[in-house]
């Protein structure tokens, strides 16, 4: 067994992608994410640390990322291959924020491996749900939705913020945030549901790898919340994602009921559990 790192999402993707794509769905995170970096559309502040685990053959049984604003992405790590990337990580990554992965054992190991080999502290902070879409049902509401625009920017550059803020991800500068909206405007990855000529929604989605395909970020501000934009217009973004032949999956906060529940209505069904750790 051996381990390998690499700052190279290129070489990562040619290195690993043919193992991933074997369950695109439970690996969308990984994948969208090197998928991005290789396309130019991802930024960050330290570059990223891939790693691969080989068999005594060669062969990639494991890979994991660690970023500077999400941490290490464990997701499908099998549990026997957590000591390995722990040691490594804690040598290579000893400032990762947190770790992400299976709610099984693996992410608590790798939690405790990697606490005291750095000498930091943990705490679970997430408990999150794959989802992935069965028999889809049309939700409806008020208003009617569209593509983004550059001239949307200025409304839902601070609607982005606010959901960052809501779900705990590492602060940005509203600049960052602005230039993140561009880039899937750019490529028509951003909705928005407008009602009234009010932008009241958005949602966002990643471009398929390997027949899969995950929804998100959705937003509602407050004020606009409990009148259904959020379900339909995660609904119509989901249908034209399947509609193009591909999987749709998304994830979802398993300590919000309501947003569970929404996705649930429109065909939506568990696939795995996760959970996060923050280090201290």
């Amino acid at each position: 067994m051996t381990v390998r790192l690499t700052m190279d999402p290129a070489a990562f993707q040619k290195l690993v992608f043919p193992y991933l794509q074997r369950d695109p769905v439970l690996n969308s995170q990984v994948l969208t994410n090197v998928a991005d970096r290789v396309r130019g559309i991802m930024n960050d502040p330290v570059p990223p640390v891939f790693v691969s685990v080989h068999d005594d053959t060669g062969e990639v049984v494991g890979a994991v990322i660690c970023t500077a604003l999400r941490g290490i992405s464990m997701m499908g790590l099998p549990a026997e291959l957590v000591p390995p990337v722990a040691e490594v990580l804690a040598d290579a990554a000893p400032g990762a924020i947190g770790v992400f992965g299976s709610a099984a054992a693996a992410a608590r190991a790798f939690a405790e491996l990697y606490s005291e080999r750095t000498g930091r502290s943990f705490r679970e902070v997430d408990q999150a749900r794959l989802h992935k879409l069965e028999v889809f049902v049309q939700q409806r509401a008020d208003g009617a939705p569209r593509l983004a625009t550059e001239g949307d920017l200025d409304v839902v550059t601070p609607m982005f913020g606010a959901y960052r803020r809501e779900v705990g991800h590492a602060d940005e500068s509203p600049a960052a945030d602005r230039t993140w909206l561009q880039q899937r405007v750019e490529r028509e990855r951003l909705w928005v549901w407008e009602d009234g000529g009010r932008i009241v929604t958005m949602v966002g989605h990643q471009s398929p790898v390997f027949g899969a395909v995950r929804v998100g970020p959705v937003y509602t501000p407050p004020e606009h919340r409990g009148r259904g934009y959020a379900s339909a217009l995660t609904a119509e973004v989901t249908r034209r994602l399947q509609a193009a032949g591909d999987q749709v999956c998304l994830m979802t906060d398993l300590t919000n009921p309501t947003s569970n529940k929404i996705y649930a209505a429109i065909g939506y069904r568990p696939v795995q559990d996760f959970v996060g750790y923050a280090f201290t």
